[in-house]
Order: structure tokens, then sequence, then C-alpha cells
């Protein structure tokens, strides 16, 4: 899975951002998502089913891995919004039942149906939902009106993600650790586990939503600085616990977020 977001939908942690001497040898970001649908059609693993969604400000690839792989990769659209997903949700026919979806409805298409709850109604705030879903996770929903974007990974770290900034200035979410090597150098990190991000709400632990998030200098496997990692800090607490996703339309209520 790789996904690039450009144009400040995603204000990637400053502390992720690293100088890099040899900049001109990294690839763009375009560069990258072309050796990253080379390398799929190259891998015997992969089924030849694979989804492209190419936005203004979103571009993302996606392939479904056969039957036998332990988790579904998959890819869907509703209304302007876009999911990536990786995992496997255990109770989704209940989450199904709890939306209003039908039973063959699969976790894209749930997390689809959450985010868009939580954006036009806002019933309670999204870490609530994110503590329902059991099972293993990571997702990328990108909402194509509003412009933002909803991430998010569980805290087994059985699925993981990494996060960064290319040398074009986009942002990239992807499971290729090489791919996000090629186009970010030492600028990236792992998302980290039992976390959600928001454009408008930014990093915080849908695990632990009062504490604050900091961040934790990386050192990589070659004794260079690399992007900084981000931790639940134990010792502060927010001022303000509030994930709650923004609404948008008429009944949007934006005080909370000056």
């Amino acid at each position: 899975m790789l996904c690039v977001l450009k144009n400040g939908v995603v204000r990637a942690p400053k502390e992720l951002q690293i100088p890099e001497f040899g900049h001109f040898n990294l690839k763009d970001s375009d560069q990258t998502l072309k050796d990253f649908l080379s390398a799929i059609h190259s891998m015997p693993c992969f089924s030849p089913h694979q989804t492209r969604y190419d936005l203004s400000n979103f571009r993302s690839w996606n392939t479904a891995f056969t039957n036998w792989m332990k988790f579904h990769r998959l890819f869907c659209g509703v209304n302007d919004v876009y999911c990536v997903f990786v995992g496997r949700l255990k109770n989704l026919s209940a989450l199904n039942k709890q939306y209003g979806l039908s039973k063959n409805a699969n976790e894209a298409n749930f997390i689809i149906e959450a985010y868009c709850t939580l954006r036009d109604r806002n019933p309670f705030p999204a870490h609530r939902v994110l503590q329902e879903l059991e099972g293993s996770f990571s997702f990328v929903v990108y909402d194509h009106i509003a412009g933002n974007v909803f991430a998010a990974v569980n805290a087994d770290r059985e699925v993981n993600l990494l996060w960064g900034i290319t040398a074009d200035g986009a942002a990239m979410i992807t499971d290729q650790k090489e791919m996000i090597r090629a186009s970010c150098g030492k600028s990236f990190a792992p998302f980290p586990a039992g976390c959600m991000y928001h454009s408008e709400i930014g990093l915080i632990s849908f695990e632990h939503p009062k504490k604050e998030m900091k961040a934790v200098p990386r050192i990589d496997s070659q004794g260079a600085i690399a992007g900084a990692c981000f931790a639940v800090d134990v010792m502060h607490s927010k001022v303000s616990s509030n994930s709650s996703i923004p609404r948008i339309g008429s009944e949007a209520n934006w005080t909370n977020w000056s």
C-alpha cells in the first residue's frame, strides 16, 4: 500500500524531517509511485487486481493479496471519500449491523461509513470508534471534498505503517520501507501504534486520548539520526481530550478547533 498526499493535506510533524545532504539522490513521489506499480507486477504473491486513485492532492496504489494471506488489503471509494485498509476486523459483522451496512460490506466500506458518521453527525469522539475495533488494522481515509486525511494503526503492531516527508515536500504513508526510504531518505518513521491522525486534529493516541504525544529521537541501523518516532507522554495530560472529527456543512461548529 502506498499513499502520497500533496499540497499540505497532511501537515506532518516537523520532527519527521531530517536535512538531507544527499537530497539530489532521492526520488520524487511520482517516480516512487511508478516504481511501486512496477514492483507489484513482478511479485507472484500478489493478485492481478490493483486499485489506483489519482486526485489532485491524493495519489494511492493498493493491491489485493490472494486469499491465503493473513490480512485483507482493500481499497474503495464512496461519495468522494476513499479508504485504503490493511488488516482484518474480527467483529466486522457486528459493526456492519450497528452502522446499517449490508453483511457483505468489507472493512474498507465500514471505515468509510464510520468516518462519514463522525464527520456528518459527530455523535461521539473518534477514539471511541477506534477502541471498538477488534483485530489488526491500519487504514488511510482521504476526504476529497473536505480535503482531510484520517489515518490510524492499532496497537498490536501486527499491521504497521510508515509515514514521512518526500524530497518534493509531499507526505507519504505506506507499508513498503524501501519505497519510503527512496523518496524520504531519513525523513520517515513508523506510524505510532495505537494512534490516529486527522488533518484538523493532528496526532493523538486513541488508546490514551487524554495524554499528550511526544517526539522520541530515533537512530537508524546505520547509526544516523532519522525521523522521530512518537509516543504517549504519560507525564502530561491534555487540557482538552476532544478527538471529535470536525463537522462539515451548515451545522459545522469550528469554535473548538480555533
